[in-house]
């Protein structure tokens, strides 16, 4: 119930704010267009930043710029093979993000104003 919320010890009051906090920080990353089609990339294969680039007509100044606050987020892992980096989704739980994310967006078209909602 939401009037338990107020039973709460200040301490744990505490603990839940700063897990909102980093909750809302983790969703921010997933609100560039680049980082999720980087993310969509990643699904099908890892790749090196120059193979991102090409496939995302982007920059690839601005490919390594997002992979970095992904590596940051703990969203894709890196891997040293000879000279070139390879990036990969850090964990099954990203494509699982990314699945739900799609299934949510697929399931909320907008209805025509006459529907009932």
């Amino acid at each position: 119930m939401v009037t338990e919320v107020y039973d709460l010890t200040q301490e744990e009051r505490e603990r839940r704010e700063r897990e909102a906090q980093r909750m809302a920080n983790f969703f921010k990353i997933f609100a560039d267009p680049t980082r999720i089609r980087i993310l969509y990339a990643l699904m099908n294969a890892p790749a090196c930043v120059t193979d991102l680039a090409e496939a995302l007509e982007r920059k690839q100044s601005a490919v390594s710029h997002q992979l970095r606050i992904l590596r940051e987020s703990r969203l894709v892992k890196c891997k040293r093979e000879g000279t070139a980096a390879i990036y990969a989704l850090a964990d099954d739980h990203v494509r699982q993000i990314l699945s739900q994310g799609r299934r949510h967006i697929g399931e909320n078209i907008p209805r025509k104003e006459n529907e009932d909602t």
